[in-house]
């Protein structure tokens, strides 16, 4: 997969509302990523963190330790428009390739 398209993925999961781990792993499912693990989440999760993308609020959990629930922050936004600018030239050029070979 190209690289930071997961990664873009979960910034837009995160930027719908507040979420947590488990639960942006299973919309990644949902959406046809059924190849993601939840190792793989947490590692874009934490490095998510580490460049202060994301706003964490943990929360006691009755199933285990508490649970961090992520939102997007100002830089987090910015780095989200950023991903979807990308995506769109890299799409637009995709279908220019495409349509070149017709």
């Amino acid at each position: 997969m190209l690289k930071g398209v997961l990664e873009g993925c979960v910034l837009e999961i995160i930027s719908r509302g507040e979420t947590y781990g488990y639960e942006i792993a299973s919309s990644l499912r949902e959406l046809g990523f059924a190849d993601v693990v939840e190792g793989t989440v947490y590692t874009i999760l934490l490095r998510l963190e580490k460049n202060a993308l994301v706003m964490i609020d943990k929360r006691a959990s009755t199933l285990g330790p508490p649970r961090k629930f992520y939102s997007l922050n100002d830089s987090g936004r910015a780095e989200l428009a950023n991903f979807w600018a990308k995506w769109e030239f890299v799409s637009l050029k995709l279908d220019e390739l495409k349509g070149a070979q017709r």
